[in-house]
């Protein structure tokens, strides 16, 4: 298969401290990459590395064949990119807003605008393309992000937390959309802690801990491996926690008027 990522020796440091230690990967073309990991593992460190949007790391990174650093900009116009949290610009329209990015990826302006008001009809917010983003609902602007990711037609789509706040319709909608993407040879990354989402829509899954690659396989593979039923369970296995159960019992606990009393 053909290989459209590959990232060597990868390392990042904060402030003295190392959040990601010797990450290598290969990822081809086609392939759904579930990125998981606990929150601080290095998941949205290693996308916005991959991105340019984050610098000053040790090791390489090829995307399409080339070396990132000697040319950061012309891949970028083959990807795209729902961030967990965007800042977009609120006070223009659906239709300025999606016509504008489409322009920084090239597209002229009725290109834009005809695939915009197609994809918001599919998304059922064509009602709203003519409104200001700023009185949109949390779910109708992370559609307008998904659109905007998608509108350029691109060869690698990153993901993280692509599913925050839409509706579950639109859910199955998007989902069918990843897997039909996959069958034309796009390359997803899609990082979330949704683990029900992430074990049925990949055909692989890397997890991190602690900066470090534990996992990396499909489902059936980790499953050989590991001896462990869902993502979730060789999730809790691989990272070490097993103190969900006792953890939820303190916070009812915490919060039952009757132990409180009880505590005074």
């Amino acid at each position: 298969m053909e290989n459209i990522i590959k990232i060597k020796n990868l390392n990042k440091y904060y402030g003295g401290k190392r959040v990601l230690n010797d990450i290598n990967l290969n990822i081809n073309k086609g392939e759904i990459i579930g990125y998981i990991g606990a929150n601080g593992a290095g998941k949205s460190t290693t996308v916005k590395i991959m991105l340019g949007l984050v610098e000053e790391y040790s090791g390489s990174i090829e995307i399409f064949g080339e070396n990132i650093v000697e040319n950061p900009v012309d891949y970028k116009k083959r990807i795209g990119y729902v961030p967990e949290t965007a800042d977009m610009y609120e006070n223009l329209t659906a239709r300025e807003y999606l016509t504008f990015i489409g322009s920084l990826y090239g597209m002229d302006y009725s290109e834009a605008d005809e695939k915009a008001q197609k994809l918001m009809d599919l998304f059922s917010i064509k009602d709203v393309y003519d409104g200001r983003i700023n009185s949109f609902s949390k779910g109708m602007k992370q559609k307008v992000l998904i659109i905007s990711s998608i509108i350029n037609d691109p060869d690698i789509l990153f993901l993280d937390e692509p599913l925050s706040g839409i509706d579950a319709n639109s859910v199955l909608v998007f989902k069918e959309v990843l897997k039909e993407l996959a069958k034309k040879g796009k390359t997803i990354f899609y990082s979330s802690h949704i683990m029900e989402v992430v074990e049925k829509l990949s055909d692989r899954i890397i997890l991190l801990n602690d900066g470090e690659i534990v996992a990396d396989g499909n489902m059936e593979s980790l499953n050989t491996e590991l001896k462990e039923g869902s993502l979730e369970q060789i999730f809790n296995k691989l990272t070490g926690f097993n103190e969900h159960e006792n953890i939820a019992k303190e916070i009812v606990n915490t919060i039952s008027r009757g132990e409180v009393n009880e505590r005074i």
